[in-house]
């Protein structure tokens, strides 16, 4: 509930400082759920710009994977991040600690995104990327 709160201010007060995009795996997921709070959800992302899973996300996101730096079930997760890598997104924001949003995994994804020419996104949380 906290994050939820979170989230719905840093949309309020931060999100218009930031070109924001979501991408088809983020339209997937907030789709989920309580049919009322997806249809909120839904209507909040419905203006941005949506990035398309080309075959070289896939392809990034397969890697992230195949070199163990994400486990096969966080594959959307690895999607997560390879679209933005691919499509040269600066921030990546998420409240997934456990596979994306972590200190262990970061330099991980970061090394494989540089050695395949991708720049990375500053990956982090929405606590972390505020200004004043």
């Amino acid at each position: 509930m906290a994050n939820q709160n979170a989230t719905a201010q840093w949309w309020e007060t931060q999100g218009p400082k930031y070109a924001l995009v979501i991408s088809e795996f983020v339209v997937a997921e907030v789709s989920l759920g309580h049919p009322d709070a997806a249809k909120r959800r839904l209507l909040v992302i419905g203006d941005l710009m949506e990035l398309q899973a080309t075959a070289a996300v896939r392809a990034l996101g397969k890697e992230f994977i195949r070199r163990g730096v994400l486990p096969k079930k966080a594959e959307v997760d690895a999607y997560h991040v390879a679209i933005a890598a691919v499509n040269g997104v600066e921030y990546l924001l998420t409240w997934n600690c456990t596979h994306i949003a972590n200190a262990h995994t970061r330099p991980e994804i970061e090394a494989v995104c540089r050695v395949l020419g991708y720049e990375p996104p500053v990956i982090c949380t929405l606590d972390e990327l505020t200004e004043s």
